[in-house]
């Protein structure tokens, strides 16, 4: 991208916007708050399943993420790995990271399941539904893009326009563009839309690889 398009870019996306600014925040704490409630149960089934599956574990897994303006906060899913298993690495640069991925693990991550427990960092203003999905801090290399693509100066989000164009197939490079993009072009229809494609890759378990590529 050019130098002085790409920073005109960034520099509108620090413009104020009455739907990133403010609607987004409202739709994210009400959906948030709706999906804890109705989902609490299938939550709570989960929560016990990976208790019984290993007892002497813990249900979550929180680990330390880059959010907008890239500021730290603690991400919650749930737990799908053995306690032993690198913390500081995205699972895509594992070299066998069905070593580490428990039985049950493997269920919810296919189904999505160990991402719901971010709803509370929804609720919370950390995340929003829909935005760049956030980053280890150790990721520097695809943070630095996102700082010149301007990804990073939005809330990162459960979904988003990365992951359901492609998800764990594309290159990190390819998914900071897209970053970038969403936070340039952001609006509620493509939120809408990320949202439908995304339920619609989840029951199709679409994208989804572990470990690095061959």
């Amino acid at each position: 991208m050019d130098g002085k398009l790409q920073n005109a870019n960034v520099e509108q996306i620090s413009n104020f916007s009455w739907y990133r600014d403010v609607y987004k925040r409202i739709f994210d704490f009400v959906f948030s708050l709706i999906g804890i409630v109705a989902l609490a149960v299938p939550m709570l089934i989960v929560a016990i399943v990976i208790k019984i599956d290993s007892p002497k574990e813990q249900i979550l897994f929180r680990q330390k993420r880059v959010g907008k303006n890239n500021h730290e906060f603690t991400i919650y899913k749930f737990r799908s790995m053995r306690q032993d298993a690198p913390h500081e690495m995205a699972t895509k640069n594992f070299e066998n990271p069905e070593a580490y991925i428990t039985p049950v693990g493997k269920f919810i991550r296919k189904a999505s399941l160990d991402e719901l427990p971010q709803l509370f960092n929804v609720f919370k203003g950390e995340m929003s539904i829909v935005g760049p999905r956030p980053l280890i801090p150790n990721e520097e290399k695809v943070l630095e893009l996102r700082n010149e693509y301007g990804a990073n100066k939005i809330l990162p989000g459960i979904t988003g326009l990365a992951q359901v164009n492609g998800r764990d197939e594309i290159t990190d490079e390819v998914k900071a563009k897209y970053d970038g993009q969403y936070a340039q072009k952001l609006s509620w229809l493509l939120d809408i839309s990320i949202v439908f494609k995304t339920l619609f890759d989840v029951v199709r378990s679409r994208g989804i690889r572990e470990g690095k590529k061959e």
